[in-house]
């Protein structure tokens, strides 16, 4: 899971102004967004292909944030992979915790396809189970994509563009925020 989710984000905007673009790659992206996967493992919705090609971690409605108690058992490891000004951008990444919609809904915190595998339907297989329950229960999804590029992809699996959220007030990246109300 690591090395596809390293391998994935290995150019990821977000990833490159935490740790710094001469220090990003594939081992802190992977390490970082492994950290993450570990915060929403206890929800049950981490999808990931058979091959391991894809990824996808859910949070369940109401549980987007994680647990002070299992973001401090990665602590060491982040603090590793994101360096002294990694750790100062922190605070700037949990003021995106406060722009998921009050409406509970799942949210897709981490999606990555390995780069040899793009374009094969993965990323879609991952995310389908979870469709499949938020449709079945008539709750949304949410999401924050990092790249402008990505926002097409989305938008073909229902998610539409609801806002925009420039990072550290304009000194980070951009954040497309997406949701995508139930289908069927």
């Amino acid at each position: 899971m690591e090395e596809t989710l390293g391998a994935a984000f290995a150019d990821d905007p977000v990833i490159r102004w935490l740790v710094g673009p001469d220090r990003a790659g594939p081992a802190r992206a992977g390490c970082l967004n492994r950290s993450i996967a570990h915060g929403h493992l206890e929800d049950g919705l981490t999808m990931v292909t058979p091959g391991v090609e894809a990824v996808a971690v859910w949070a369940a409605p109401s549980r987007h944030s994680i647990p002070v108690h299992r973001f401090l058992r990665y602590l060491p490891r982040l603090t590793r992979a994101l360096g002294g000004g990694g750790l100062l951008r922190i605070p700037a990444m949990a003021a995106v915790e406060k722009l998921h919609p009050p409406e509970p809904h799942y949210y897709l915190a981490v999606l990555g396809t390995h780069p040899t595998h793009q374009g094969r339907g993965h990323a879609s297989a991952a995310m389908q189970p979870v469709f499949a329950r938020a449709d079945a229960e008539g709750v949304p999804c949410y999401l924050e994509s990092s790249k402008e590029q990505n926002v097409p992809y989305y938008r073909h699996h229902g998610f539409e563009v609801i806002d925009t959220h420039d990072l550290a007030n304009g000194a980070g990246p951009r954040l497309w925020l997406m949701w995508r109300e139930p289908q069927g």
